[in-house]
Formats: structure tokens, C-alpha cells, sequence
């Protein structure tokens, strides 16, 4: 009950009301005086060399129980030493490193244990105390990869996904660039792995790289397994590139000749649209398996991916998950060698800014899937129905822009860090991917109208992220810099076009209509988004019914989101409900699409059962629109930017 509630109740509930104003003063009297205490103990990271070089060796050769064992050996001198866990994560933008799933933590010097206290305010900073004499410490510990689908799954029978950040402390006072760690790893006999790190030396199965400083360590995870193979998708070149396959069995690593040459043709047009490369070398870690976690985080020099097994061997049904490698490729430009000055920190344990998510994380997603269509990895009509979806988001699915903007869901990364939401619709979560996306076709319309299609996008591409070819040292950037590159293509009010976008109540649709199409809805789902609805057994595909009732849901009937203030909300229908029928019928989809489809100009509610916290409850959903996809069609009359956006290059 609020202070607010209680105001104006009777006697003993104002009695109750004086005694908590009470409480309250006193506990804000006590929180002013704790707040002089000093919070933490960490000075603010030099930039000085930390001496000497740090072993760390994780030994991962028992998959078996989803345990990796760590040693490092840490040179020191005689003193105070705080030992750092890395919190803030490069790609996550936010304190998300997996301090829980660190274990047995044990320091010694010379074969004689070291006592250690966590820090009081700071959990993931460890204290120690170097006696005299002592010129180096180890440390020991576990870190504990999950073994059910509730957590990530780090590693199974087959292959593991190893990322230095989870595997290492490292310590305090320092630039991570500062601290030069020489990594080693085992894996099970027979493994082969991919990762951006340089080997130094092999015996039996144990591998030894070149030592490298820490931010590079944490930026090269490994990739591993019993089935592997290495492709290189651009012999001869000077930078190679290598996708790096590890797969659930033998046969999920076989490409077709086409699919090899829309893979290379990725790198090519890559290279083509930024004119640079920032890389030495460059490995896609690549995950083929049903049972190791799918994911997406981009490094410098590699990137971690991971998709489904069948991605190869049921390539003709796969096309949403195909843009997922051109989007963690042009990290290697736009994020990684160019990086939002509040979002560079000099080691893992200082907050990151994340203000600048919607260039980072937004342009990126724009060129992603221009990528993916100039490669040959989608069709242009595959790339139309993407954008559609996305766009038909927008129009119909995200109301929460009534109370929030772009610029807010930059926090969200913090905020709820990923978690499930039970209204996404209205709380919506880390708009920057999709609708920057937006705002960035936005822009690239925007700059082909004012040059009369002599310059694009392309332009401030090349001109922003190809600079400094072959230099892989980060180079930040604010939005001043992102307005004068933009200026530098063609001058504009670019300081207001951008800022009246990411801070409007509003989505950026303007963007379709600039380069000569627009969003339709019909009755019939695209190719493209009746493969997206097959694969709703992730939570990156929900869509089904959104844009009609305003449901999206997994095959089980179990719903993921209901649109607020849609046709199922207005029914009191809850997330987390499971629908068991549709008038009478058991549920399937097929069965729902059809009492759309009969409801459509009538006047009969439709009927779902629907099972929620143990019971059972019958709704009737007033709706009668019929099935709604959305689609793109030209607007007749307007020169055809957006088929001149995914032309590939040459």
C-alpha cells in the first residue's frame, strides 16, 4: 500500500501511517550516514604495465559434467592484491559476467594456502593479502558451464564454447591492455578448435598460444569439438578469413557449392562496402548443434555463433537465421574498431555508457541484412519479407513507444539483461537492434534523395569505419563524429534528423517510404515468415498471430506475449496462459488461422481455452479483421532505393 493509499483512513490506519513516517526518517537518517562510508575499494584503473606476464591454463579435456578447470599463476609483489572477476562484458553492455558459476576459488604461494575475502560491497573483487618474500601466487577455481536448457550450455559430448572472461581473474589498478597473460588450454584427445589466438605450441592435447594482453585474451574465445572443419572463405587473402564448424555429427559440416560461395561472397562484400579490413586474421567460430546453446558475440578478430544443426542440410527452410554471421562480421568494424567512446573502459569491472547502442547495435543490424542479400545468403524477396516483419513490428506490435523512446532502450542491457518479459509489447527491450535499423534505412534514403542517388549510405560506411586500414586498436567516436562523417557525405540537419528519431514517441517508418516501398498486410504469410513461425521453439520466434489478435506463442500454445491493449488483451488474456482449444477444437496453429478466417466480417467472438496457474477459463476474443502478415510493395511512381541498397557491389 502507498503512502498516498493511506492518507485520509481511519484512525488506526493513520496511528499506522505516523509510525511508518517515522521508520522511514529513521532509515533515511541511517542511509545518509552509511552513504559517507566508502563504497568499494577499487582505485581507478592506470594506464601502467602490470609486471610480468600471468599463466592461466584451462583444462577442459572431461566434457562430460560441463566443468572447466582453471590454474593461473600470477606474478606479485608483497602487499595488498585485489583479484577481479570481469563484469561488464564487451558485446553484452552490461555487468553480466557469470559470477555465480565460479567455484572453489583457492589462492596459495608456494604450495601454502592464501586466505582471500570477497570485497563487502563488490562481489566480484577478491582481496589477499602477499606475504613477504613471495614473487608469485596461484589460483585455482572452477567454472561451472550449465547443463540444462534453464542456463547457457558452455559444453556438451561434441564441442564447448570456452570465453576467457569466465575462466579468468585478473588484477586490479590496471589497464587491461596493460596485463599480458599466456593462455593454454586441453581438450579432450581428438578435439580440433578455432579461435583468433596465435599458437605458440602442441603437446599431446594441450595447446599453448602467444601470449597477448588481457583484452585481447577476453576478445579470442575458442571453439571445440570432436566433429570440426575449417573453410577459408577468401584464399589468397591477405587477411584470411576462416569459418570454423563444429558440428552435432560429420554430416551437419558438409556445404553445397552454392552455399560455399554465398559464405565467401559474404567477406567480399564485406571488404567491398567498408574498403578496410581491421584484422589480421579472422575466424568464424561456428556451432552446428542442437545441444550447445545458440548464440551471437562479436570479437575483433572472430566472432562466436551459433545456430541449430540443420543450418547446412535443411538450408532451403533456414533463412531467418541466415544474417546472423554478416551481422557479427561487420562488428569487426562498426563496434569493435569503432566503439561509442562511453561504452570503451579501460578494463571488465568499469560500468559501461551504452548512450550510442543505436550506432553500434543499430547500423550494424541495418548492414547485417543488406549483407546478407548482397551475398546471395538471402533473396531479395527473402530480404523484402525480413524487413516487412520487422517494419509491420513497428506499425503494429511495439505501443510502448507511448511511453518510451530509442535513446531509453540503450539502458535496457542493464535493466533487465536480457531476462523475459511479460509485456514486451508495451515494455518493449533493446529497440536500438531494430528500430536503428530502421532509422538507419531512414538515412540512407535520406542521403540517396538529397545527392539524387550519387551517394548512400555506403559512403559514410566507408568514409566512418574503413579508416585506418589493417589497425585493429580501438578508435571511439561520439555523435558529433557520427554527424560530421554524415556531413562529409552530404550536408544536412543530420544532428536533428537523428535526434527527433531516437527520442520521438514514435517508431521510424519513414525510412520504407524513402526508398520507394511500403508496408502492406494480407491474409497470407510470406515464404520467409512460414519459416520464421516453424522455428518458434526459440524465443527469437514469436511471431504467429501479432499482428492480427495480438498473440504470439510457441507450438505447445504456450504465450510468449500478448499485445497491449490488443484484441487478446482486451480479452484479459495473460502471458504465461497456455491456449488448449480455439472453439471447441484442440490448438494448433492451423486450427486458430482458421477461426480467424471464419470470424472475419462476423460478429461471433472467437472462443480459446485457455490454462493459466492451474486452472482453466474460457475467453471470447472480439476480433474480425481476419489473418494479418504484413508485406512490401512498391509505391509506384518513386525511384526503387531499396532493390539499389542489396544490389552486391563489386
Amino acid at each position: 500500500m502507498s503512502l498516498a493509499s493511506l492518507a485520509g483512513s481511519p484512525a488506526g490506519t493513520r496511528r499506522t501511517l505516523a509510525r511508518l513516517v517515522v521508520a522511514i526518517s529513521l532509515a533515511l537518517t541511517a542511509g545518509a550516514a552509511c552513504a559517507q562510508e566508502v563504497r568499494g575499494s577499487q582505485a581507478p584503473p592506470q594506464d601502467t604495465p602490470y609486471p610480468g606476464t600471468i599463466a592461466i591454463h584451462v583444462d577442459a579435456g572431461d566434457p562430460s559434467q560441463g566443468i572447466f578447470q582453471v590454474h593461473e599463476t600470477i606474478p606479485v609483489e608483497a602487499g595488498a592484491l585485489t583479484l577481479l572477476y570481469p563484469q561488464w562484458i564487451p558485446g553484452n553492455h552490461s555487468p553480466s559476467g557469470p559470477i555465480a558459476m565460479l567455484a572453489g576459488v583457492k589462492l596459495s604461494a608456494g604450495g601454502k594456502p592464501l586466505e582471500w575475502t570477497r570485497d563487502k560491497y563488490d562481489v566480484y573483487a577478491f582481496h589477499v593479502d602477499v606475504p613477504a618474500g613471495v614473487s608469485s601466487i596461484d589460483a585455482d577455481f572452477q567454472y561451472l558451464s550449465g547443463r540444462t536448457d534453464e542456463g547457457s550450455i558452455e559444453m556438451t559430448d561434441s564441442m564447448l564454447d570456452l570465453s576467457w572472461s569466465e575462466m579468468s581473474l585478473y588484477p586490479a589498478g590496471h589497464y587491461a591492455r596493460a596485463i599480458t597473460f599466456a593462455p593454454s588450454v586441453t581438450l579432450p584427445k581428438g578435439w580440433q578448435f578455432g579461435t583468433a589466438l596465435e599458437q605458440a605450441s602442441q603437446s599431446g592435447d594441450t595447446t599453448t598460444f602467444k601470449p597477448v594482453p588481457y583484452n585481447t585474451l577476453v576478445d579470442s574465445p575458442i571453439y571445440a569439438g570432436r566433429y570440426f572443419k575449417r573453410v577459408d572463405l577468401n584464399p589468397g587473402g591477405k587477411a584470411p578469413v576462416h569459418l570454423d564448424i563444429v558440428a552435432d555429427a560429420p554430416k551437419d559440416l558438409e556445404m553445397t557449392p552454392q552455399q560455399l560461395q554465398v559464405h565467401r561472397a559474404l567477406v567480399t562484400q564485406a571488404v567491398a562496402l567498408f574498403g578496410s579490413h581491421h584484422y589480421d586474421h579472422y575466424d568464424f567460430l561456428f556451432s552446428l548443434s542442437d545441444q550447445l546453446s545458440e548464440n551471437g558475440l562479436e570479437h575483433h578478430q572472430s566472432s562466436e555463433d551459433g545456430l541449430g544443426a540443420d543450418y547446412f542440410t535443411d538450408w532451403s527452410d533456414g533463412a531467418p537465421d541466415r544474417d546472423l554471421l554478416a551481422h557479427e562480421y561487420t562488428h569487426s568494424w562498426n563496434g569493435k574498431f569503432r566503439r561509442p567512446a562511453d561504452l570503451w573502459t579501460p578494463n571488465f569491472n568499469v560500468p559501461m555508457g551504452d548512450s550510442l547502442l543505436w550506432v553500434y547495435e543499430g547500423q550494424t543490424q541495418y548492414w547485417g541484412y543488406v549483407l546478407t542479400a548482397r551475398a546471395g545468403m538471402w533473396t531479395p524477396q527473402e530480404f523484402r519479407d525480413a524487413l516487412a516483419m520487422t517494419a509491420a513490428d513497428y506499425d503494429r506490435n511495439r505501443v510502448g513507444f507511448d511511453w518510451r523512446t530509442i535513446q531509453d532502450t540503450t539502458n535496457d542491457p542493464t535493466v533487465a539483461e536480457r531476462a523475459a518479459l511479460p509485456y514486451r509489447s508495451w515494455q518493449m527491450s533493446e529497440e536500438y537492434y531494430s528500430a536503428g535499423q530502421m532509422l538507419w534505412l531512414a538515412v540512407d534514403g535520406r542521403i540517396r534523395t538529397l545527392t539524387h542517388d550519387s551517394k548512400s549510405l555506403d559512403d559514410f560506411a566507408r568514409a566512418f569505419f574503413g579508416v585506418d586500414n589493417g589497425s585493429f586498436v580501438t578508435k571511439t567516436y561520439t555523435l558529433d563524429d557520427v554527424v560530421a562523417a554524415l556531413n562529409g557525405v552530404v550536408k544536412d540537419d543530420w544532428s536533428t534528423f537523428l535526434r527527433s528519431r531516437v527520442d520521438a514517441h514514435k517508431p521510424p517508418l519513414d525510412g520504407l517510404e524513402g526508398t520507394g516501398w511500403k508496408l502492406v498486410y494480407t491474409d497470407q504469410e510470406s515464404a520467409y515468415q512460414k519459416q520464421y513461425d516453424s522455428q518458434t521453439e526459440s524465443a527469437r520466434h514469436l511471431y504467429n498471430f501479432t499482428w492480427s489478435i495480438g498473440l504470439t506463442m510457441n507450438k505447445k500454445g504456450e504465450i510468449n506475449d500478448v499485445r497491449w491493449k490488443g484484441p487478446a488483451f482486451k480479452a484479459s488474456i495473460s502471458t504465461g496462459a497456455t491456449l488448449v482449444a480455439v472453439d471447441g477444437h484442440a490448438y494448433t496453429s492451423d486450427v486458430l488461422q482458421d477461426a480467424i478466417t471464419a470470424a472475419k466480417g462476423g460478429n461471433s467472438p472467437i472462443q480459446l481455452l485457455l490454462k493459466y496457474q492451474g486452472g482453466y477459463k474460457t475467453v471470447s476474443v472480439d476480433y474480425h479483421d481476419g489473418l494479418q502478415y504484413p508485406h512490401l510493395v512498391r509505391i509506384e511512381g518513386t525511384p526503387d532505393y531499396l532493390s539499389q541498397i542489396i544490389a552486391a557491389r563489386k
